[in-house]
């Protein structure tokens, strides 16, 4: 009887801790699958929604004065910018949590769409020095500064950053796919999206962007 007992009681812890282990190894697993599930769309950093392609004219003049102010030295250029602007967002800057017993990623907050790359292609038209003041390196890598903040400031009249906004849904439809690769979920029901110059709200069910 003590025999049967013994080997009942026995059976019972056995059973007792193959469940407990298995259960950690599932919570394990599932935090892994969280941790792996962030970083894997952090990893995308950023991501442009809209390019640009801009045809700029900079005109350039800059005056020196020498000998008492008696005398004026002018050096000019006319430059034609070819630039090509990435506009997008970058992934870095949301907020979401992981809730590993539910197996649900919760996204609170989204950017703002802004400007991630400009490349610009210079040239020189009707460039000219004077006698005391010519163009130096200096002068040079100043020019390409400025030429790059004349086309920022275009920008935000192009529309480039309205029409992106208008993709952020797409985006977040993006990290829905990838939460899915796993078996996880999405939630972003409660999160307002940038959108035509407002903030409306994302609806998992539709979803479609709603007033």
């Amino acid at each position: 009887m003590e025999t049967l007992l013994g080997l009942l009681l026995g059976g019972i812890l056995t059973y007792f801790i193959i469940n407990y282990i298995k259960l950690q190894n599932i919570n394990e697993i599932t935090n892994t699958q969280s941790v792996i599930l962030l970083e894997k769309m952090r990893r995308v950093w950023k991501l442009i929604t809209v390019e640009g392609d801009f045809a700029e004219i900079y005109h350039y003049e800059n005056t020196k004065e020498r000998f008492l102010n008696m005398v004026t030295s002018k050096k000019k250029a006319i430059l034609l910018i070819n630039a090509k602007a990435h506009v997008g967002f970058d992934l870095s800057k949301i907020k979401m949590e992981a809730i590993n017993e539910k197996k649900v990623v919760k996204l609170t907050e989204f950017p703002k769409p802004e400007v991630l790359s400009l490349e610009t292609d210079l040239k020189y038209y009707d460039k000219k020095e004077g006698l005391f003041n010519k163009f130096d390196s200096s002068d040079l890598t100043e020019l390409n500064v400025k030429a790059k903040d004349f086309v920022m400031s275009k920008i935000p009249e192009s529309g480039l950053l309205e029409t992106a906004k208008n993709e952020a849904l797409e985006a977040v439809l993006m990290m829905q796919s990838i939460v899915e690769t796993i078996g996880w979920t999405l939630d972003y029901q409660d999160l307002l999206l940038p959108h035509a110059g407002k903030k409306t709200k994302a609806t998992t069910n539709t979803k479609k962007i709603e007033e």
